[in-house]
C-alpha cells in the first residue's frame, strides 16, 4: 500500500529537473527499494553473474541517472523504463568487463526464462544484448517490452500500464518477441 504522505514519483522527478542533484537524492531516497527490487529481480534471472549485487546496479543506475539530469521525464512509467534500460546495459557492461579481463576467455551464460529461446536454454548475455539491438532496430517498442518483462521482472499487467497497451496486445507482442529472440539466438 502507497505511503500517501510521500511524494509521488512524478512530482519527484520534476523537482529534480528543476533542482539538479538534490533533486535526484529526493527521488532516489523514495524510489531506492524499489529499484533495488528491480535489480534483485534482475540478477535472479541472469544465472552467473555473481560478482554483481543488487545495491551496486541501483548505485552505478543513481550515477547515471545524475548525468541525465537534462532529460523531460514525461511521467513515472517513462522514468522507470528508462532506469532498466540502464540496468541492463550495467549488466552488459559488467559482462564485457569480465570478458575482457578473462581475454576473451568463454562468455557468461544466462538462463533464459519464458521461452527464450526454450526453458533452461543458455544464451550469453552479450548476444542477447545484441539481438535487443537489432531487434531495437526495427521494433523499438517491441525491444522495450522484452526489456521491461525480462530484465524488469514486470507483469503483462505492469508492462501494459509502462508501455500505455491493453493487455492483450502485450501478451501478443510479448509472444512475438520470444518467437524473434528464439529464431536470432538459435541461429
Amino acid at each position: 500500500m502507497a505511503d500517501e504522505t510521500r511524494p509521488d514519483i512524478t512530482t519527484l522527478l520534476e523537482a529534480w529537473h528543476l533542482d539538479g542533484t538534490p533533486g535526484l537524492d529526493r527521488l532516489m531516497a523514495r524510489i531506492w527499494d524499489d529499484l533495488h527490487q528491480r535489480a534483485r529481480g534482475v540478477l535472479a534471472r541472469q544465472g552467473p553473474v555473481a560478482s554483481l549485487c543488487a545495491t551496486e546496479i541501483v548505485g552505478d543506475v543513481y550515477l547515471r541517472l545524475r548525468d541525465s539530469a537534462e532529460v523531460d521525464w514525461q511521467n513515472r512509467a517513462h522514468f522507470f523504463a528508462y532506469a532498466v534500460t540502464v540496468m541492463r546495459r550495467i549488466l552488459v557492461d559488467h559482462v564485457r568487463e569480465r570478458q575482457a579481463r578473462k581475454r576473451g576467455g568463454g562468455a557468461i551464460a544466462l538462463t533464459l526464462t519464458e521461452g527464450i529461446p526454450g526453458p533452461g536454454a543458455e544464451v550469453d548475455v552479450l548476444d542477447l544484448h545484441e539481438a535487443l539491438e537489432e531487434l531495437a532496430g526495427f521494433d523499438a517498442e517491441l525491444a522495450q517490452l522484452v526489456e521491461l518483462r525480462y530484465f524488469a521482472g514486470l507483469t503483462v499487467q505492469e508492462t501494459s500500464e509502462v508501455l500505455g497497451l491493453g493487455t492483450a496486445t502485450v501478451s501478443r507482442r510479448w509472444a512475438t518477441a520470444r518467437a524473434w529472440l528464439y529464431g536470432r539466438l538459435t541461429s
